[in-house]
């Protein structure tokens, strides 16, 4: 117990000298700081003074340099103004030169002004002198004349209307003849041209009638028993056989062309077989239809490519292989629409003119020759058909139409066509026509047109396909040609034969003539 007491009587002593030595510290570092307090205000003290001073050094520095600056933008000043003022006293110079100028020219336009003035008086009196000068011309040349003014120029206008009429006149009648010449020697060189590069036949084909046999012996086999076979082979094809003396031949004669070859292959067949029978028969014309009809196809397709047109439509060219077999006069039609297509196609060149179409028109011109036995009209107007039902354009059908001038031509190739077709057909060698006769049905043409009353004179053209009549307008008028062609065309046709047909062209001239003195 006393220990414990020592021990807190200890620490209470401990405290109590902590304490004691506490207060001791705070109060001499109390000292201390009042000390360090002192000496810095002292120091701000000094720095503020000195600061004061250096100010006061730099404001009378900042002053003085204020004022040399201030001193020096004056000088500045006062010397541009100066240069200022000189200069506006010089441009105060030069300004009043101009107006001394301006004076100077204002009085010269004011002297020329009056003097214009004076000038357009002295005009306006002598317009008024000529004026009057050319009344008292007007008026004595009325009383010289004894005719107004108005009717004066009236006159002289009606002689000037009638001159300048007179001379152009002459001179469209100039044109005319130099034009109508110069055209006629280029359609003369054109169609020269087209017909030296068209190197066609000139020999006409003619469709084989006539089979040959081995022997005579074989006429008897063709005729069979009681003549089944030759009843059966001319019940199939529609051709009649003439067995007669000719040694070694047939003869097959028949209307249809295609028919004809039909039983000439199959005839030929039969007699290279030996065996003739009425079955046999049957098939060898089944045969020889089917070859006919492949030949036909390959005719028509070889001509679309001779010629280069293509995208016709098949039955057309399936038309075009049937010509093969159909001749106008002993000229093949096939042949003869080939070669106007390339007629149509030389002329369309040197002309410009569009060749492909020139060529489709020339190859379908007579298309309807291949059906014109098969169905009723003539076959312009069944080729016009046939190219309408198959989408031909407007400009081939025309040229269809026109080709024998049926119609007139609506364009250039429609021309072309007919030109090429006049071309092919008229040549020498071209028709089974001798020259002698071809001459005498052009005469008797002629003869038959003079022949009527009212007729001045006639021309046959084309071929012998036109005749133009020049009638005397004095004896024929207008109603009376339609009844004298009528009469003329009836005449021709009663005493003529000729191919297709004839156009009676009947053209009445009325003229005023006068002659210049």
């Amino acid at each position: 117990m006393v220990i414990v007491e020592i021990i807190i009587a200890i620490v209470i002593t401990a405290i109590i000298v902590s304490i004691i030595a506490f207060r001791a510290g705070i109060t001499y570092r109390k000292k201390i700081a009042e000390a360090q307090i002192g000496t810095a205000e002292g120091k701000a003290r000094d720095i503020i003074d000195d600061a004061i001073k250096t100010a006061e050094n730099k404001k009378r520095e900042v002053l003085l340099e204020t004022k040399e600056e201030m001193l020096k933008s004056r000088n500045d000043l006062d010397k541009e103004t100066k240069e200022r003022r000189s200069e506006l006293q010089r441009l105060e110079r030069r300004l009043l030169q101009k107006e001394e100028a301006l004076d100077r020219k204002a009085e010269s336009f004011e002297k020329k002004e009056s003097q214009l003035v004076k000038k357009a008086e002295e005009i306006e009196q002598l317009k008024e002198e000529m004026f009057e000068l050319k009344n008292r011309q007007l008026e004595e040349l009325e009383r010289i004349s004894g005719l107004t003014s108005d009717q004066a120029k009236e006159y002289l206008l009606q002689n000037i209307e009638n001159e300048v009429k007179h001379e152009s006149a002459m001179l469209i009648k100039e044109i005319e003849i130099q034009t109508k010449q110069e055209a006629d020697k280029k359609a003369r060189d054109i169609i020269t041209n087209a017909i030296q590069k068209c190197a066609a036949d000139h020999v006409a084909d003619t469709t084989v009638s006539v089979v040959s046999l081995p022997n005579d012996e074989m006429k008897g086999r063709i005729i069979g028993r009681e003549g089944r076979n030759i009843r059966a082979l001319e019940t199939l094809t529609g051709i009649d056989l003439i067995i007669d003396d000719t040694p070694e031949a047939v003869i097959l004669s028949g209307f249809d062309p295609i028919r004809r070859e039909i039983a000439r292959i199959a005839l030929e067949k039969l007699i290279v077989d030996g065996r003739i029978h009425p079955a046999r028969i049957e098939e060898m014309v089944e045969k020889a239809r089917k070859e006919v009809e492949t030949i036909i196809r390959e005719e028509g397709e070889s001509a679309t490519f001779e010629t280069a047109v293509h995208g016709i439509h098949p039955e057309l060219v399936r038309l075009l292989g049937k010509l093969k077999f159909r001749t106008s006069y002993g000229q093949n039609v096939l042949k003869h629409s080939i070669e106007v297509a390339h007629l149509s196609g030389l002329i369309a060149g040197e002309l410009g003119v569009d060749i492909r179409l020139a060529k489709r028109a020339g190859l379908l011109h007579d298309i309807g020759k291949a059906v014109d036995h098969e169905m009723e009209g003539s076959h312009v107007s069944i080729g016009v058909e046939l190219c309408k039902k198959y989408r031909e354009s407007k400009v081939v059908i025309n040229a269809v139409e026109a080709h024998h001038g049926d119609v007139e031509p609506e364009s250039i190739i429609a021309i072309i066509v007919q030109a090429a077709d006049t071309i092919s057909a008229a040549r020498p060698g071209a028709r089974r026509e001798t020259l002698e006769t071809y001459i005498k049905r052009l005469q008797k043409l002629e003869e038959i047109a003079d022949g009527f009353e009212g007729v001045e004179k006639s021309f046959a053209i084309q071929a012998g396909r036109e005749l133009r009549i020049m009638v005397i307008p004095d004896q024929v008028n207008d109603a009376e040609m339609n009844l004298l062609s009528r009469e003329i065309a009836k005449r021709i046709e009663g005493e003529l034969e000729y191919p297709g047909q004839i156009k009676v062209n009947m053209i009445r001239e009325t003229r005023a003539i006068e002659y210049a003195k």
